[in-house]
């Protein structure tokens, strides 16, 4: 049973597999900090001084009644609320994990399509009487002897 496991997981698709998941898992956590620590600080900023991360509701108060400065004091306190900043964040790095998995597949399919050739010139031709099959540049059929016009 141990020599079929190592079988299955030593097995090309389960490790690619592995490492894509690893890598993936990585490079969401890049994406969460380009968006928390890089992209939405601007936009904050620009929105007059906005923390995303603190954009929340208060649906039930906690064990001190609010309002509370930021969402990390809400959770402290036991509020229950809605973090819509945080979805915000979250689309975003969406959005941007999603735009660089298009790239990457386009990339990748992009090198798949190799530029195709086009067909090749025809050799042979089929003679318009007898239907035999004869050289394209042939002015009789070989089988007929039919005269042909040639174009």
């Amino acid at each position: 049973m141990l020599k079929d496991f190592k079988e299955f997981a030593m097995r090309g698709n389960v490790v690619d597999m592995a490492v894509g998941i690893v890598i993936g898992a990585a490079f969401g956590v890049i994406v969460k900090s380009l968006v928390s620590d890089v992209i939405m600080p601007p936009i904050g900023l620009l929105l007059g001084n906005v923390d995303f991360e603190n954009l929340f509701a208060v649906l039930k108060q906690g064990a001190t009644a609010g309002p509370y400065a930021s969402l990390s004091d809400a959770k402290a306190a036991g509020a229950v609320s809605m973090n819509y900043g945080v979805f915000i964040n979250t689309i975003i790095s969406f959005i941007i994990v999603a735009f660089c998995v298009f790239l990457l597949i386009r990339s990748i399919n992009r090198l798949k399509r190799k530029e195709e050739a086009p067909p090749p010139e025809p050799t042979t031709k089929e003679c318009p009487y007898c239907f035999s099959t004869i050289a394209i540049r042939a002015t009789r059929c070989a089988n007929c002897t039919s005269e042909l016009k040639t174009t």
